[in-house]
C-alpha cells in the first residue's frame, strides 16, 4: 500500500476515533478509557507520518515499531469499550475492524523492513 494512502488512512482513523470518543457515556471509566484511546489512535497517525520522514532505515524501523504498538493499544481500548458495553454500535465495530487491519498492515511492513535490513 502506498505510503500516502496509509498516512491518509491512519489520519482518518484518528479523526473517526475522536468522534467516537465524543459519543462515549459521560462517566469516569469512559472518560479515562476514551483518553487512552485518543492518545494511542492519534499516535498511530503521528508516528507513521514521522516514519515516512525518517532519515535512515533504523529510524524508520523504530518509528514503525511505535506505530505497531500504538495500533495494538488502540485495538485493545476498542475491545475494552465493546466488552464493557460502554459503546457498541456499527461505528465502534467498524473502527475495531479498521484498527485490526491497520495493525496487520503496519506489522507486515515492519517485518518486511526488518527482513530487508538483515
Amino acid at each position: 500500500m502506498d505510503s500516502q494512502l496509509l498516512r491518509d488512512r491512519s489520519k482518518k482513523f484518528a479523526i473517526e476515533i475522536i468522534k467516537l470518543v465524543d459519543h462515549l457515556p459521560k462517566k469516569e471509566s469512559a472518560r479515562i478509557i476514551g483518553r487512552q484511546l485518543l492518545r494511542s489512535s492519534t499516535s498511530v497517525a503521528a508516528n507513521y507520518r514521522a516514519a515516512c520522514r525518517a532519515r535512515s532505515k533504523p529510524e524508520f524501523f523504530a518509528k514503525l515499531s511505535i506505530v505497531v504498538e500504538e495500533a495494538d493499544e488502540s485495538l485493545f481500548w476498542l475491545e475494552i469499550i465493546e466488552e464493557t458495553g460502554l459503546l457498541i454500535n456499527d461505528e465502534s465495530i467498524r473502527l475495531k475492524n479498521e484498527s485490526t487491519e491497520l495493525l496487520k498492515i503496519f506489522s507486515v511492513s515492519r517485518r518486511t523492513t526488518k527482513n530487508n535490513n538483515d
